[in-house]
């Protein structure tokens, strides 16, 4: 007698990664897709790319012979997701939707949905980690391809979480992925890895924001408070941004590349400084809050491990010193760029630790601020 098949549901986005899974989970078990719909596009918004996703999933769906849920999650995503984003940058920080996503959106909504509602024994998605088991806990691995490891977007995952969800990517590198894919004839084999925030195509990312947050322009400051040009709105820029500032060749500096250093909210500046690794650019440390820890196993303070500051950041050593309502964490050596409403994420080896948002840096050289001009 034949046991029954466990059944998984799979978050399928239209990408190569998560097609690719959900034929991998097929030789195992008992499949079946499910494509979230997170926006509510109007009809003059061609921001949005989720109509062709939606199509490219059907297709997989029909190619590999497994029923595909659709599930609408706009409500959540703005209440949850979006007024979160907004916010954010109103305060001048710079926030990652993408983790707020997957805490929200996948791992809570999408999440019970499937356990609920579709009676699922697994969850999974295409992200590229590890979830391992052992001394009767889960813990959060890197995945084995070093370049696309998404452990970092998965930090605030928990024990409840992980023992129902399936990485089939975890150990595969990305073009192997693409090969399966080729192989397998799906035609998202070649399609481009999604960028952004959830379903903005990034060309259209500041255009996108204008609908909702009122443009206003200001001056741009040099540390010294020279006025050397005009932005367009604090939230259109980043700490470490170089591009897009429209203030080069100007006669009275050096060549060098002029980065932005701090966002004067209160008075409406943008402030910036000529070099990458100039000190203004430069922390020492930081100081972290929503903190969240996967498990507590190797969590002691103060602790010494690594931290990334954003994705695409490096990991640095770093010392983390517990107190009541944060963490406050001390950089080996200084870091460039470090940004409010970014997460830091905390990794031993290849553990995933945890993280959290980072509420303030701790600036190498400090800038004037809040100061009437």
């Amino acid at each position: 007698m034949k046991h029954k098949k466990k059944k998984v549901i799979i978050a399928m986005s239209g990408g190569v990664d998560s097609s690719v899974s959900a034929w991998l989970l097929k030789k195992k078990y008992h499949v079946e897709g499910l494509f979230m719909k997170n926006w509510e596009e109007e009809d003059d918004f061609n921001y949005c790319s989720s109509k062709k996703d939606l199509q490219d999933v059907e297709s997989v769906c029909k190619s590999l012979k497994i029923f595909l849920h659709k599930v609408n999650f706009s409500l959540e995503y703005w209440e949850y997701v979006f007024k979160n984003f907004l916010l954010e940058h109103k305060k001048g920080r710079t926030p990652n939707p993408d983790i707020l996503c997957n805490k929200h959106i996948k791992f809570k909504f999408f999440f019970k949905f499937a356990i609920e509602n579709l009676n699922a024994d697994y969850i999974s998605t295409g992200h590229y980690a590890i979830n391992f088991f052992k001394d009767k806990s889960y813990f959060l691995l890197k995945g084995k391809d070093k370049t696309k490891d998404q452990s970092y977007f998965l930090y605030t995952l928990k024990q409840t979480h992980l023992k129902k969800i399936l990485f089939p990517l975890g150990n595969l590198k990305k073009k192997k992925v693409r090969k399966i894919a080729k192989k397998i004839n799906l035609k998202v084999y070649n399609k481009k890895d999604s960028v952004g925030i959830c379903f903005i195509q990034p060309q259209f990312y500041n255009k996108f924001l204008n609908k909702y947050l009122p443009s206003k322009p200001g001056l741009i400051l040099t540390v010294k408070k020279e006025i050397i040009g005009k932005h367009n709105g604090l939230f259109h820029y980043t700490l470490g941004q170089r591009k897009g500032l429209n203030i080069g060749g100007l006669k009275k500096y050096n060549s060098a590349p002029w980065y932005v250093v701090e966002k004067d909210v209160i008075n409406n500046f943008l402030i910036v400084a000529q070099g990458f690794q100039n000190k203004y650019l430069l922390s020492t440390g930081l100081i972290l809050k929503k903190i969240h820890w996967i498990n507590t196993i190797n969590i002691n303070f103060p602790l010494t491990c690594k931290v990334k500051t954003r994705y695409s950041e490096i990991e640095n050593d770093c010392i983390i010193m517990q107190s009541q309502k944060y963490l406050k964490v001390s950089f080996l050596s200084p870091i460039s760029s470090v940004t409010p409403g970014q997460s830091a994420v905390f990794y031993l080896k290849n553990i995933c630790l945890g993280g959290g948002i980072i509420q303030k840096r701790i600036p190498l050289s400090k800038i004037f601020l809040n100061r009437k001009f």
